[in-house]
């Protein structure tokens, strides 16, 4: 089983998304399970400060590293053989080998959700790795951290329907194959056909047609 804590200020947006279609499943099946963990309560003082003003002046507020040390370390108690990962704009471009890396691998996985303008720097003294969804830059780390999750999840084993369908997806070879076009039912639509050579029942020239179709993503 894959475990996976998360560390965010509203963790209470993840259950929607990952109690619904192939995520349920995993966690149904055993293959996976999620914890959270609120950042909040590890905040300093009486009213739980998570954050403050950059030294050296700027807009917006930083995420202080004490709190985000301390939910690091329950979480690293709870489940002592995980990775850090946190997710930044800084980090490094996420792609699909990744994905197959972080599922296959033994290690568990701690994601830390930034919020605001950003995290004091300190914090990467515990972090073993960083990644990036793309470079455009969101309110928070959540949904980035719902992307690992999703991209992950679907990657371990009994999952997914089909034990060879991941390896015809997008990405799977290189990063970059895109996979091939795909029809079905109906044969015609508003004079749209479906290519003769996947109806004829020749698997090999089914077969050179889809890897002659493949691309090269952008």
């Amino acid at each position: 089983m894959k475990k996976i804590q998360i560390i965010s200020l509203f963790p209470e947006v993840f259950e929607p998304i990952l109690s619904t279609s192939m995520l349920k499943k995993a966690k149904d099946n055993l293959a996976l399970e999620v914890s959270y963990l609120n950042l909040r309560e590890f905040g300093i003082g009486p009213r739980k400060n998570v954050d403050d003003t950059p030294y050296g002046g700027g807009d917006g507020m930083l995420l202080r590293v004490e709190p985000m040390l301390r939910a690091i370390e329950k979480a690293k108690k709870e489940v002592p053989d995980s990775k850090v990962i946190l997710l930044t704009p800084r980090g490094k471009t996420y792609k699909q080998s990744d994905a197959l890396k972080l599922a296959r691998e033994n290690f568990n996985l701690i994601l830390v959700c930034p919020r605001y303008e950003g995290y004091d720097e300190r914090i990467l003294n515990w972090v073993d790795l960083c990644y990036s969804i793309g470079n455009y830059i969101l309110t928070g780390g959540e949904i980035p951290a719902m992307v690992l999750v999703d991209s992950i999840t679907r990657l371990l084993p009994n999952v997914l329907g089909g034990e060879k369908s991941v390896m015809i997806e997008s990405f799977y070879e290189d990063d970059q194959t895109l996979e091939f076009p795909q029809y079905t039912r109906p044969r015609e639509f508003l004079g749209l056909k479906v290519p003769e050579v996947l109806i004829n029942g020749n698997h090999a020239q089914i077969d050179a047609w889809r890897n002659s179709h493949k691309n090269i993503s952008h």
